[in-house]
């Protein structure tokens, strides 16, 4: 029997423990199972909007905004436009609509307390009148369309179905961007014919102390007014002060992207909706006064023309002044002519 030799034993006894421990050992390759989760070091979306406020992606398309993929500012515009624009809305309108209506049920319509004179005086000439019912067309298709975007589908679509709807909208928004030149034309001639008129006088506080006149219903009360009363000079400034906040950020929601990027549209659209939504409040307080609100005063936006009793009640100074530019103290338009009996 021959001697059996060391080496070829050891190579035999190394390949014999790797045929039995070979089936347990895993394929080449393959992942060593541990305790730890693989994925625990990857970045989360969470820390990239942290560290960056944004996660973008690479493009090749020209539009460079297409490559932002989220930004945390677009789930807050959301929430806003869902949310809170609509509370904002519903309590600017609802609530003045709700005081115009208290107001009318306890006081009644603001009469004129001195009969008729049968005389009257210009208190709005042609382009004047013009330029005011031009802009409160506008306004009233602008506040329409406008509404439509906050309340629409909650309260028109439930009722006309939602292929209705949509056309609707399709034909609402054109309406909205091209009505709106008219009005910011029509605001910037007011600001420019009225905005000597609408100057705050000493007067005025005195105006406001008496509530305008409106809570004495014996007539005996006459605050001190110029052209426009105190009342008239907060809705005009504050219609200004609007438009300008409109005018800018719906030039920017017009051309898009011209000057501002996304967070900037966004912002545009915070500001401009609830700037539409107090300027819609601010003006239904001014279409109750001057309808049915106070006796004789659409006339004046009419006609042009008013009573002189009434304007001595409600315009003492600016009468004053009328009557001084004439000379002789008349009134600037002759009496109405008298029937023969």
């Amino acid at each position: 029997m021959t001697p059996t030799n060391p080496a070829r034993m050891l190579r035999l006894l190394v390949i014999a423990v790797a045929l039995a421990i070979g089936p347990m050992l895993p394929p080449a390759g393959a992942q060593t199972v541990s305790g730890r989760n693989p994925t625990a070091a990857a970045v989360k979306e969470g820390q990239v909007l942290d560290e960056f406020g944004q996660i973008r992606g690479v493009i090749s398309i020209p539009d460079s905004k297409a490559s932002m993929l989220e930004q945390p500012q677009g789930r807050g515009y959301r929430g806003f436009h869902e949310g809170a624009l609509p509370w904002i809305g519903g309590i600017a309108i609802l609530g003045m609509l709700a005081l115009l209506a208290a107001f009318y049920l306890v006081w009644g319509r603001v009469r004129t307390h001195s009969p008729s004179s049968g005389v009257t005086i210009l208190r709005f000439d042609v382009l004047e009148r013009f330029v005011h019912w031009v802009t409160a067309a506008s306004f009233v298709v602008l506040a329409i369309t406008g509404l439509n975007y906050v309340f629409g589908k909650r309260l028109l679509m439930p009722v006309i179905g939602a292929e209705a709807f949509a056309g609707w909208s399709h034909w609402a928004k054109y309406a909205h961007d091209f009505i709106s030149w008219p009005f910011i034309l029509g605001v910037f001639f007011m600001l420019v014919m009225w905005v000597r008129d609408n100057i705050p006088a000493r007067y005025d506080w005195a105006w406001v102390k008496a509530g305008g006149g409106f809570l004495d219903r014996s007539g005996h009360t006459q605050p001190p007014a110029g052209r426009f009363n105190a009342g008239q000079k907060l809705i005009y400034w504050a219609v200004i002060l609007s438009w300008i906040a409109l005018t800018v950020t719906g030039l920017l929601l017009l051309f898009p992207f011209s000057l501002a990027g996304v967070n900037g549209m966004q912002v545009a659209q915070y500001v401009h909706g609830v700037a539409g939504m107090l300027l819609i409040a601010v003006i239904l307080a001014h279409i109750y006064i001057g309808t049915l609100g106070m006796e004789g005063a659409f006339t004046a936006m009419h006609t042009g023309k008013v009573d002189l009793a009434w304007a001595k009640e409600h315009h003492p100074i600016w009468v004053e002044q009328q009557q001084a530019r004439t000379g002789g103290g008349q009134p600037q338009l002759p009496p109405r002519p008298t029937p023969a009996e």
